[in-house]
């Protein structure tokens, strides 16, 4: 029985989109004549090089064919690098002209006029490489192969766009010259459709949520909004031109395709700068919050700027050396994609020099205290732009203010200050400014507005997270466990007024005193113990396990990040590779500190293996340092013994909300009070970030919703008693998990099933961020129903085969159940191997038939039995049909409560047989896998061996297999002329034979199909 709304019909749906919609031409692979073997759309690829470069010969052409066909060897990755350096500026070719050697540029699209080019949307392309595959839908722009659509059925449960990632990630190996000339990859079921490149893992796909720019707060875009959104014409040819770079990470090298938030306020922002350098200079303020990609928008941005203002000198103007190497790291790490390798001024007159030297070009960093060495102007130029990062510090200012200070002879004098945005101003004066910030403007920073104008683009925290671009930030206060007394909170409080009004020289002289006194209490010996006791309690219980137990502490002073270094060592001794110390050196640093911190090189080798996943590093305790610009995804914990506020602390928890497989968010654990500080920095936000991360206290936010979902997961399970997991053995325990998966997968229990895996996953997820504060039977109830979650999906294959993460599982019940389970008949459940379960040994079709739990048995041979249909369904259209009949027909009277679990169990066991038996058929037959199904075709009405002798029908199914294999060599996927001269050689075998009898002209259809069905299969 054909389904609904099937992964044919959403194929259609979106060729119909790119027809109708989007204007593309429309090709059916099988109709077009060409080498499989090649990748390319050939003779469309032909005829456009001749179109788009008229002026060039003959030669000049079939040089970039060359090259274009011909890759050296290499990782997938760079030869993909090399075919997109070609795609966005053009193959060099080398040609002769009158006997001369000359050289030129082909080109492989006309980005200015998208009209030039040739846009075809293809299905069912056939590749032979290291096998035959056929993806869903390629598009190809002038005969390139530049994106890769893979669908999966919107209304099948089992397969998601998950699955289609795991395809492209097939396809990658099995058809890997498909991808040298990939731009982009899409997955989509509909219901998410998402773009990435050949390097992206995938939780880096991501959604396109505008046709227009317009943030359209919508949870999940719908299918056309994405595929008209990404891939209208003239868009296509500038993301694919401005907005796919390489970043270079040493030995890997990452291709990265802008987010839709990128691209619509990078282009924004170029049109801002264009008419500010004809007006007041003031580009405006770009705000994406922290994590959403803010660094590579800049990258995005310059490279833009070159274009579309004739190539300016870029400034890049950061507030300390730390930010500006981060930054400088990411330019530099695309500097082919910029077509030029950003530099370093390293003083005031370095950067004088630089920009003297050159009248155009150039991408200079630097720091903002090289402008105050000096107030005269370093270039009057006009063609400057100048790109702020993190564009409204303290420091920002363009008021004078006199500051009275004392002078060697005791006598108090008066000096001018300036403010340093002043300074830059009248250092650059015709240069136009633009600020970048992942942190909005403070209200009360008149200066920044007056420097960049106002915002350009706002990409808040509710729409990162609701894009996937990052996560929520939650909060634990621990402050109560230090036991600090009044007077050291007054003191707290003092420092935080103090920072408030940092921007005063005065008040910074007054407050060290204050800061001495701060020092003394914060990093009492006892005080220390006490935060360390306490960080260890924590972290091993509720964040060692989750994720890649990465976490970061962050340190009142340097002095005290090595007491919290040595007594954590104190403590825990063999953690000398699982915790380090991160911070600046300084010459008056004890001998003993040194052979801790380390140089420079030793804080980049802790920085890569930080970042690394797999690395025993697991704790940083750092003081400024890492708390900007660093980004390690899989970081879910920040401990702040630290006193921070304003933009210094967004910044600083913003390390923990990056993309993370299935990370809930990041979790900051308090000790020294921050909880005003971060409402009072939430004040800028939006209205809509103040909703929703307003307050994000755990134990406001995440333990209430613990609580609620454990009472509903206990409501779903009243019926059943789970008390031995509680107290049970081993063994007990296990009989009780298996026995409550039994329970909810009762076919009358349907919708409670569905709610329970929701609530189930809710409920895990809370536990991953409030764990410390829920009790230890609390946590184990949890544990029970987390256990009985993983075992539903993976039996029902609603997780689409992906393995589901058990972090919060305790290990020793973790390990429990993957024993027990296997002891009580169900085998290897938590495996990803399917090869343990033979749907052909008559043992294992015994035991689930008397396992106690019926239900479980029911699911077990349903999901066997559907794999061996699945099987069928590839190669006997007979079998399968008739098999998926039996099986829908007992399923159905199984759901109406017409059969039993008993008597289903017996129906399933006699179709496992009539499968295992129809395994056996052709061999008594004397015939093959692929000879029974035409067979089976040629038999299917029943009244045919009426008519025939069976030696007759196996003499006919022996010529018919011939004569297809024979006529393979026509291929009938090509074109519909193979087709029909396919079917005329059956049909005039089977009338030589007088087959079929008359009146049943039916049965010559179903052969045709299963003579369909085998040529596809050879072609796949």
């Amino acid at each position: 029985m054909p389904g609904y709304n099937t992964e044919a019909d959403y194929e259609n749906a979106i060729i119909e989109l790119f027809k109708n919609d989007l204007g593309y031409e429309y090709v059916y692979g099988p109709d077009v004549e060409r080498d499989f073997k090649s990748p390319l759309y050939d003779t469309v690829l032909e005829e456009s090089l001749y179109r788009l470069n008229k002026g060039l010969p003959a030669d000049a052409i079939n040089d970039a064919l060359f090259k274009l066909r011909n890759f050296e060897n290499g990782e997938l990755a760079q030869k993909n690098a090399e075919f997109m350096e070609y795609l966005q500026s053009g193959i060099p070719v080398r040609y002769l002209e009158k006997g001369e050697e000359r050289s030129g540029i082909v080109y492989l699209a006309d980005y200015s006029h998208p009209e030039n080019n040739s846009f075809i949307v293809a299905n069912q392309w056939t590749f032979i490489e290291n096998s035959n595959k056929r993806p869903d839908i390629i598009l190809f722009l002038n005969g390139l192969p530049v994106v890769l659509v893979e669908l999966k059925s919107p209304s099948r449960e089992e397969t998601d766009a998950s699955e289609a990632y795991r395809q492209l990630r097939n396809y990658m190996q099995e058809i890997p010259s498909m991808f040298i000339y990939n731009a982009i990859c899409v997955m989509s079921d509909q219901s998410t459709s998402k773009a990435g490149t050949i390097t992206s893992g995938e939780d880096r796909f991501m959604e396109w949520k505008t046709k227009d720019g317009s943030y359209e707060n919508t949870q999940y875009a719908q299918f056309d909004t994405f595929f008209e959104g990404l891939f209208q014409k003239d868009r296509l040819l500038d993301i694919i031109k401005n907005f796919i770079c390489f970043s270079n990470e040493g030995i890997k090298s990452y291709k990265i395709l802008a987010g839709y938030h990128q691209y619509f306020a990078v282009r924004k922002a170029v049109e801002s700068t264009k008419h500010a350098t004809v007006t007041d200079g003031k580009g405006g303020v770009f705000w994406h919050t922290q994590g959403s990609g803010k660094s590579l928008s800049m990258v995005f941005y310059a490279h833009l700027l070159q274009d579309a203002l004739d190539s300016p000198t870029i400034v890049v103007l950061t507030d300390r050396n730390d930010l500006d190497d981060q930054l400088y790291g990411q330019f530099a790490k695309c500097k082919k994609f910029l077509r030029q390798e950003p530099i370093h001024a390293e003083s005031r007159e370095h950067l004088k020099s630089l920009l003297a030297g050159r009248q155009a070009n150039g991408i200079i960093f630097t720091t903002m205290q090289k402008f105050e060495e000096s107030h005269e102007p370093l270039s009057e130029r006009r063609n400057i732009v100048v790109m702020a990062d993190e564009a409204h510090r303290g420091q920002y200012g363009l008021a004078e203010k006199i500051k009275i200070t004392t002078n060697e002879d005791g006598e108090e004098v008066a000096k001018r200050v300036v403010g340093t945005a002043r300074i830059i101003r009248n250092s650059l004066p015709n240069a136009t400014y633009i600020g970048f910030t992942g942190t909005p403007i403070s209200s009360k920073d008149r200066s920044t507005r007056e420097v960049f104008g106002d915002y350009i683009d706002i990409y808040d925290m509710t729409q990162a997270v609701e894009d996937g671009a990052t996560r929520p930030v939650y909060y634990e206060s621990r402050v109560i466990k230090l036991h600090l007394d009044e007077a050291t909170l007054r003191l707290i409080d003092a420092e935080y007024d103090i920072m408030a009004n940092n921007a005063d020289p005065q008040v910074i002289e007054q407050s060290k005193k204050q800061l001495g006194q701060m020092e003394a209490v914060l990093g009492n010996d006892q005080t220390i113990n006490s935060l360390v006791c306490d960080i260890l309690d924590h972290y091993e219980n509720n964040r060692a396990n989750l994720l890649t137990g990465k976490a970061m502490i962050v340190a009142y002073s340097r002095a005290i990040a090595m007491k919290i270094y040595n007594r954590i060592l104190e403590l825990r001794p063999a953690w000398t590779e699982k915790v380090a110390v991160v911070m600046t050196e300084s010459n008056k640093d004890p001998e003993e500190w040194r052979k801790i911190i380390g140089n420079k090189h030793h804080k980049d080798e802790l920085a890569q293996k930080f970042k690394d996943n797999d690395s025993p590093l697991k704790i940083a305790i750092v003081v400024d340092m890492w708390l900007t610009g660093f980004d390690v995804p899989s970081l879910a914990t920040m401990y702040v013994y630290k006193p921070m506020q304003g933009y210094n602390l967004m910044q600083a928890i913003a390390r923990v909300n990056r993309v993370f497989r299935d990370k809930e968010g990041g979790l900051v654990v308090d000790y020294v009070g921050i909880a005003s500080a971060l409402k009072q920095a939430m004040n800028d936000y939006t209205v809509r970030d103040k909703k929703n991360y307003g307050d994000t206290d755990v134990a406001k936010v995440a333990y209430p919703k613990f609580l609620e979902k454990l009472s509903i997961c206990q409501d779903l399970f009243h019926h059943y008693d789970y008390s031995k997991f509680m107290s049970g053995t081993d063994l007990e325990r296990a009989k009780t998990i298996s026995g409550a998966v039994n329970f909810i997968m009762g076919r009358e229990l349907e919708k409670e099933r569905d709610t329970f895996l929701k609530e189930a996953l809710m409920l895990h997820q809370a536990l991953s961020l409030c764990s410390s504060l829920v009790d230890e039977p609390m946590r184990f109830e949890a544990a029970f129903f987390e256990s009985v979650r993983v075992l539903v999906i993976r039996l029902t294959n609603q997780g689409g085969g992906q393995k589901i993460s058990l972090p919060e599982m305790n290990a020793r019940i973790n390990e429990l159940l993957k024993q027990s389970i296997k002891s009580d008949g169900v085998i290897n459940l938590f495996s990803d191997v399917n090869s343990e379960f033979s749907l052909f040994d008559p043992k294992f079709l015994e035991e689930i038939s008397k396992m106690k739990e019926k239900n479980l048995a029911v699911e077990l041979l349903k999901k066997l039995i559907a794999e061996q249909v699945q099987i069928y369904r590839r190669t006997n259209v007979v079998k399968s049909e008739k098999f998926s009949e039996i099986m829908q027909r007992a399923m159905n009277a199984y759901l109406n409560g017409m059969l039993t679990n008993e008597q289903v169990i017996d129906e399933m066991m006699k179709l496992a047989k009539q499968i295992a038996a129809a395994h056996n058929e052709g061999k008594e037959l004397g015939l093959t896998a692929d000879e029974l199904a035409f067979y089976d075709a040629l038999t299917k009405p029943q009244a045919i061996k009426d008519f025939y002798e069976n030696d007759e029908l196996i003499a006919i199914t022996k010529e018919l297999a011939e004569t297809l294999r024979k006529n393979r060599t026509i291929d009938w996927n090509r074109r519909e002329q193979a087709r029909a001269r396919m079917r005329m050689l059956i049909k005039r075998l089977l009338k030589k034979h007088k087959y079929p009898p008359e009146g049943m002209d039916d049965a010559v259809q179903t052969v045709m199909t299963q003579c369909e069905l085998w040529t596809d299969n050879m072609e796949e």
